[in-house]
């Protein structure tokens, strides 16, 4: 076990020589690239600097944020400097301003109909995460406003068992934001989770159907888990407590994710299967969500465990679908379930859809 620990930990980007936690703020950068406004919504606390690290805050903070993409970027690449940032080749941050609370963002997003919320994985930091939600908004062009829900990760190859718990910790900040942009008039709501990110989306979802059941099928739209870091055991007792999931709701595997295999090995046996990782429907058949296996993508993507953001293959496929429908699908229902029609999909149970090299999706349904 003690192996793997070290290659999960020796397999992610960390230097030894750079404090993550520190990021420069650079206004200026915002006339050299382009724009993306970001908001946040986090249970971090914030440090006497002003910065957000990762010990667990106890009240949920609300921020606008701006990101400079650089003139150079390409899609599928996030190129940032912890010190010293040249906005000509890397992601900026150019402003970072503390809302009021809900009001201050009820302000910011006045008409708006469409929300995508990003919530990130294990060791992440929170400009890391605005970066990479501002570089998949601008890659793929997800609806309405984007806004990061930002858990007090520890951001450290060591911290996994630090940020398992704050995990759970942060289930009550999420479902409160998405309660706030309820209240504020916001009509559809995607959620997009990453990694561990997609745990702590699916027990928020859980427990707030204990409190009212039918609530996450009524206030989210759509639900996107992209290489989720959970046990396919756990997440079948949550599917079962959530009975009508928000539809669409997708999961995005790759067989070849590595750093879902050293973690199902964390857990002391090979048969652990990461939902991430998933090599076959036969668990999942009963429940009506669709599993997008992107595999095929593995070879140009800079991460395996996040081809969906680092593949330019299946970026500029998810681009186009864009263009085609600015809405992801249905033009009232936002979500990528125009990868297939729906007469193509199983409407009692799961769904296989393999995206090959060329775009195709291969429907398979059990």
């Amino acid at each position: 076990m003690l192996r793997y620990l070290i290659i999960l930990i020796t397999s992610l980007p960390l230097s030894a020589c750079v404090d993550r936690t520190v990021t420069e703020i650079v206004p200026s950068a915002v006339t050299v690239g382009t724009p993306e406004k970001i908001f946040a919504t986090t249970t971090r606390a914030r440090e006497a600097d002003g910065t957000y690290g990762f010990k667990r805050g106890e009240a949920l903070k609300f921020l606008e944020t701006t990101v400079s993409i650089p003139p150079s970027h390409t899609p599928g690449t996030l190129k940032f400097s912890y010190a010293n940032p040249n906005p000509k080749k890397e992601f900026v941050l150019t402003n970072v301003t503390e809302l009021g609370g809900p009001k201050g963002l009820r302000e910011h997003l006045r008409g708006e109909d469409d929300v995508t919320i990003f919530v990130h994985g294990y060791n992440s930091t929170q400009t890391e995460t605005i970066f990479r939600a501002a570089q998949l908004t601008h890659d793929i062009g997800l609806p309405g406003s984007t806004l990061v829900y930002s858990w007090p990760s520890r951001a450290t190859g060591y911290g996994y068992a630090y940020d398992l718990d704050s995990m759970l910790f942060a289930r009550d900040g999420l479902e409160q934001t998405i309660r706030n942009l309820k209240s504020m008039g916001v009509k559809r709501i995607i959620l997009v989770a990453h990694s561990m990110g997609g745990a702590l989306s699916m027990e928020m979802m859980r427990q707030a159907e204990l409190q009212e059941p039918g609530w996450a099928n009524r206030n989210i739209e759509g639900v996107i888990l992209i290489s989720p870091d959970l046990d396919v055991d756990v997440f079948r007792s949550q599917m079962k407590r959530i009975k009508n999931p928000p539809d669409p709701f997708l999961v995005m595997v790759s067989q070849k994710d590595k750093i879902l295999n050293i973690s199902a090995r964390l857990r002391g046996t090979d048969e652990g299967e990461r939902l991430g990782r998933i090599s076959s429907l036969e668990a999942l058949e009963e429940f009506p969500i669709n599993v997008i296996d992107t595999t095929a993508f593995n070879k140009d993507a800079e991460s395996s465990h996040f081809v969906a953001a680092t593949s330019p293959a299946l970026l500029s496929i998810l681009s186009s679908l864009r263009r085609v429908n600015n809405t992801f699908g249905r033009e009232d229902r936002p979500g990528i379930d125009i990868l297939v029609p729906p007469s193509e999909r199983n409407p009692d149970g799961a769904t296989e859809i393999v995206l090959t090299e060329t775009g195709q999706a291969q429907v398979t349904t059990p």
